[in-house]
């Protein structure tokens, strides 16, 4: 998990830095179509199998919550510092949570209303509307999280009829299908250089995904998930190296508080699914 964590943050690393020349709306265009290729090995072994689904509707809605998720988050990523985008991010299981409470009728308990509470109070802070300057991408990427929750509810529902292959592959081509028209709109030719961060992008994009299945096969998701939150530090490693930028003290604290809150709502999931 602290290896998917590892690439998913240097990929982000290289969206914000191809931002400066490149939309980033065409930057997810690349990064889907590079991720398709890299995936290219499964297609070929699972043949047919790997776009089969039961449920194809739930598949595009889905595909929907993942489109404006990764749009947002790409957006964002060009406007944010990584760490506060990174801190940010991480209330899509509180976003998950409430959309799950009222769309699959799940059980909201007093836990789950603490959680949600005491993540707020983690983005307050990081945000500390009317004393700091902040700018609209802050909202961008909050968006881009509960879309992202959004999107961890529907690949529950899917995962009990369709294959992780599946799930992955019709994400994949809708994706590319779709970011292609707004990749158009502002499209400017990448260098040849560029054309090597792309492909990097997206092949660190797809080995954080496998790596991150890999991990919650191997352990559970409560104590998988706490070590996503090494992206924090990865984030704050790579935004200092590469762009100079250093989380302050308030980013820290609303991380730790957000952290804190999803801790809780894992604990709950973890408890309700080993009764």
């Amino acid at each position: 998990m602290i290896a998917a964590a590892g690439c998913m943050t240097a990929m982000h690393t290289v969206v914000r830095y191809l931002s400066a020349d490149i939309h980033p709306f065409e930057l997810v265009f690349f990064r889907s179509l590079f991720g398709l290729l890299a995936l290219s090995p499964l297609f070929f072994q699972y043949g047919v199998n790997s776009f089969r689904t039961s449920q194809p509707r739930l598949q595009a809605l889905r595909g929907l919550t993942g489109i404006c998720a990764t749009l947002a988050w790409f957006f964002g990523l060009s406007v944010v510092s990584l760490a506060e985008a990174t801190a940010l991010s991480f209330t899509n299981a509180i976003f998950g949570s409430v959309i799950a409470a009222v769309f699959l009728r799940e059980h909201f308990s007093g836990r789950r209303v603490a959680a949600v509470l005491v993540g707020l109070i983690g983005v307050l802070i990081i945000l500390r509307p009317g004393l700091s300057d902040w700018n609209s991408g802050t909202l961008i990427v909050l968006f881009s999280a509960m879309c992202w929750g959004a999107s961890i509810v529907i690949i529950k529902q899917l995962s009990r009829t369709d294959t992780s292959v599946s799930i992955v592959a019709w994400f994949g081509i809708q994706l590319t299908l779709f970011s292609l028209p707004f990749a158009v709109l502002v499209w400017t030719w990448p260098s040849t250089v560029d054309y090597v961060w792309l492909g990097l992008m997206g092949i660190l994009g797809t080995l954080g995904h496998l790596a991150m299945v890999r991990a919650l096969r191997l352990m559970d998701a409560a104590a998988a998930f706490p070590l996503d939150f090494t992206r924090l530090i990865w984030a704050g490693l790579f935004g200092f190296i590469f762009f100079f930028e250093f989380p302050d003290l308030w980013t820290w604290i609303g991380a730790a508080i957000i952290i804190t809150s999803t801790i809780i709502f894992l604990r709950r999931e973890f408890d309700i699914n080993h009764q």
